[in-house]
This record gives C-alpha cells, structure tokens and sequence, in this order.
C-alpha cells in the first residue's frame, strides 16, 4: 500500500498542520511516511500546500509528482494540481471555497462543504480536519485513533481541549 497525497490551500487553513498529523499518524502505525511542506513567503493568506506519503515500503523521495489524492481548499490548489493525479485517484475540494467542479471523469470526486460544516459545527479551523475524514474513509490509509494520537501528540497542551471536537469532525467527514 502507497498513498501519495497533496493537501492545497491558502496559509491559514491548517494545510501544512493536516499533512504532519496525517504522517504522525502513518508514523503510529508503523508506516514510512514522508511530509514536504512548501509555502509562500506571506504564509497567512498566501499559498500553502504539502506533500505526504504513507507506504507499507520505503519511501525513495518525498517529492509527489503523481498523487494518488488531493485535497484542495480553494480554487487555485485545484487548477494546480488537478491534473497530476492519477487514473483512479480521489479529489477532495471544499465546495465552501473551490468555484468550480472538477474537470475529470478518470478520478474519483468529493465536493463537501467544509468550511461552512465546520463553522456549523462551531470551528470554521476543522474543515481541514472534516476533508482528512473523506481522505481517511475513502482510502483506510491510518485508523481515526491513530489520528487522534497524533492530535494529541502535535497539539500544544493548551489546545487538548479541542481534539474530542475535532474528532467528531472527522468522524462526520469519514460519514459524509
């Protein structure tokens, strides 16, 4: 088993946090795992996205030209990185922010609300977390507790408060 995901957006919506809680995570489970951020120089509002593997065998590099998944949080990441995913991949976008649909038949497609399911939730932070939900349920890549565990372990002490709320969020994001 070889996953190899893209996670786009702006800086801000947690892009670079999902990918390293998503590889902690594989980390867990005794999986190899790479994590390649890469950002603009405003970060904040600026682009951001990362790549992560997660692989029952060695990973040679932590480049990802070919992802077998994407999430896009907005429209560029999607006009990016669309069409580098494989035949038979899955593509995930937040229909709260993507403006348009996706443009390929070849590829499994998810458009979920997530910001907006976020902010109704009480969190407009977690829709990174709602789209990782879609990502885990559709592929098995890691168990929710192993995502959990790495809350736990990535999350300043301060914040351990949110993790039953962000579980739940992926909770209903794995069902949605």
């Amino acid at each position: 088993m070889e996953q190899k995901i893209i996670i786009a957006g702006f800086g801000g919506q947690g892009i670079l946090s999902a990918g390293r809680f998503l590889a902690y995570a594989g980390m867990l489970e005794d999986k190899n795992v790479s994590w390649l951020p890469s950002y603009g120089p405003e970060m904040r509002g600026g682009t951001a996205n990362c790549c992560i593997i997660i692989s029952d065998e060695q990973v040679g590099s932590p480049i990802v030209n070919d992802p077998t998944a994407l999430i896009a949080m907005n429209t560029p990441s999607l006009d990016k990185f669309e069409k580098i995913v494989r035949p038979g991949g899955v593509i995930i976008v937040d229909s709260s922010l993507v403006g348009r649909q996706v443009n390929r038949e070849d590829v499994v497609t998810y458009a979920i609300p997530a910001t907006e399911l976020a902010s109704e939730a009480g969190n407009a932070t977690f829709a990174n977390i709602f789209l990782l939900g879609k990502l885990i349920a559709h592929t098995n890549i890691i168990k929710p507790e192993s995502f959990e565990l790495s809350l736990k372990h990535g999350l300043r002490e301060k914040y351990h408060h949110l993790i039953p709320e962000e579980m739940k969020v992926l909770r209903r994001g794995m069902e949605y």
